[in-house]
């Protein structure tokens, strides 16, 4: 389990990846922190290819236990198109619980502000690719694509537009100043004077179902996007998934 990091910690570690992200989108030139090569993995605490498939194995037969709200039972019996049976068991949710604890929890996702937002968006997807070669993995297995095309389309370049869109989100939420000072005069009487105060809104609960052909890499950039302007964000895999029930 990773340790818990504070706001300021967050912002310390990120915020020149999110400029560096503000700057490409603001150019349009080339930019990327996700390696697109399997022997670039395997330093600065990311999984090398023998690592990311041993964690994978090692969740067969288990349960993905989220410790959401609502779980009621269990989904299982997946096959992959390569012939294993990962025996990964999926929580179903009751959604008349899992719903509103979803709509609770956006007030203090809100009010965490667009920067916190971003840089937890970015820490996201800092865990994600240091785990790029167990995702390949899964892609690989729930797709049926090859291994270079699931860990490249699956890892890195997913993750590159989940950065993208956290860039995009956050440059339009600080469009706008947080607060203003607007004073109007009022001829002979005192100027009439508000402090503004500007909040962007979140929309609601946002729904990704997952595509059974490029699940992270068209995902990842609604998924993101929705989180890094302040909503909740529901995840469903697609019913026609390779990896499919028997």
């Amino acid at each position: 389990m990773a340790a818990e990091l504070t706001a300021h910690e967050l912002i310390a570690r990120h915020r020149p990846t999110l400029d560096q992200a503000l700057e490409a989108i603001r150019t349009r030139a080339y930019w990327s922190p996700h390696p697109e090569h399997p022997k670039a993995y395997g330093e600065n605490g990311s999984l090398d290819m023998a690592a990311g498939k041993a964690a994978f194995e090692a969740l067969h037969g288990t349960r993905l236990d989220l410790g959401q709200p609502g779980t009621d039972g269990w989904v299982d019996g997946e096959t992959s198109p390569y012939g294993i049976e990962p025996g990964v068991s999926y929580p179903h949710a009751d959604l008349d619980e899992l719903l509103p604890a979803m709509r609770a929890g956006m007030r203090s996702w809100r009010d965490a502000g667009a920067e916190t937002r971003a840089v937890v968006c970015l820490e996201i997807l800092k865990r994600i690719s240091d785990r790029t070669m167990e995702f390949a993995q899964a892609v690989m297995h729930t797709s049926g694509q090859a291994f270079m095309m699931a860990f490249q389309a699956g890892g890195p370049h997913a993750q590159d537009r989940g950065m993208e869109a956290v860039a995009y989100a956050y440059a339009e939420q600080v469009r706008t100043p947080g607060t203003a000072e607007w004073t109007k005069p009022q001829g002979k009487r005192d100027p009439l004077a508000l402090t503004k105060r500007f909040t962007p809104v979140p929309r609601g609960i946002a729904l990704v179902i997952g595509c059974n052909t490029f699940p992270t890499w068209n995902g990842y950039p609604g998924l993101f996007a929705s989180l890094a302007t302040g909503n909740a964000v529901l995840v469903k895999p697609h019913p026609a998934r390779c990896c499919r029930s028997r």
